[in-house]
């Protein structure tokens, strides 16, 4: 197993763990159910061991849900939005809130299947949440070697200004 490979697998798993929550601009993120918030990691984790057993790692069913939480927050949404949302909602609510609270989805709002464009919105918008997790991952990364650089070289200036010339 080469080192490269674990460093990956080591880097999804703090992802899963910290990378930020998506949400849509306009702040309601911090207004999440905090139920909905722990289940992230959690299904980021699955998500993982999904990856890698080959299948493509994408957004999870939670941070769907997160997003379109916020996004129903800001501004009002379409017909087919609202029945993804219903649905995602329905799904997440069921796995991860009901376990503690006995409520269910009520009937009126439950949406338990969508349509095939639903569906491929659905999947286009967690493939997005997914690729914004991942690219603020690396812009962080990035800063962070730049900002060690840089510490790294007013060290060495410091040294040298310390250090008596003789010539």
């Amino acid at each position: 197993m080469s080192e490269r490979k674990v460093d990956g697998w080591i880097d999804d798993i703090v992802g899963a763990l910290f990378d930020p929550i998506i949400v849509m601009p306009g702040g309601w993120g911090d207004d999440l159910p905090e139920w909905l918030k722990t289940s992230i990691p959690l299904e980021r984790l699955m998500m993982n061991m999904k990856a890698l057993k080959g299948e493509s790692p994408t957004g999870t069913d939670a941070e769907a849900c997160a997003y379109l939480n916020t996004a129903s927050l800001t501004a009002p949404m379409g017909h087919d939005w609202t029945q993804i949302y219903l649905y995602i909602a329905t799904k997440v609510y069921e796995k991860w809130r009901t376990k503690e609270s006995g409520v269910t989805m009520p009937e009126d709002i439950r949406v338990d299947k969508l349509d095939r464009n639903q569906m491929d919105d659905l999947n286009r918008l967690k493939a997005w949440i997914y690729d914004q997790r991942v690219k603020h991952r690396k812009e962080k990364q990035r800063g962070e070697r730049h900002q060690a650089k840089e510490e790294a070289k007013a060290k060495e200036l410091e040294t040298r200004a310390a250090q008596p010339s003789f010539f």
